[in-house]
């Protein structure tokens, strides 16, 4: 899993890469599911994470978004959090991704369920 960060209007720090690298990364295992056959431990996700200071016309506060995008086959997962400190949007923005990781994988998983339920006859809808 690769992870892509771009700061805008910001600096993008040691510390901050690190901490943003450390919370997406925890995503990996949700992901795991969709590891190529040819390719033994690599998965095809992208993280993509940009973090930006909205314009400071916001008087005394600077306001953060931090938006992240996964490309899974098939798919492309955004999640979009805003918040008055960098840290707390980065964490809402994980916490948001993970539950649209999660919708994706059970959708998937799904799918196979009802495949396998209309080969074997054992369907009662």
């Amino acid at each position: 899993m690769r992870i892509i960060i771009k700061a805008r209007k910001l600096k993008l720090t040691d510390d901050l890469r690190i901490f943003v690298e450390k919370k997406f990364l925890g995503l990996k295992k949700f992901i795991n599911i969709l590891k190529r056959e040819d390719e033994i431990g690599k998965t095809l996700a992208e993280v993509f994470v940009e973090l930006e200071r909205e314009t400071k016309h916001h008087k005394g506060n600077n306001i953060f978004i931090v938006r992240s995008r996964v490309s899974l086959p098939g798919r492309s997962l955004v999640a979009k959090a805003k918040s008055d400190d960098l840290f707390k949007a980065v964490v809402s923005a994980r916490a948001e991704l993970k539950m649209e990781i999660e919708k994706y994988k059970f959708k998937k998983t799904d799918v196979r369920r009802r495949e396998q339920r209309k080969s074997s006859g054992k369907d009662v809808t």
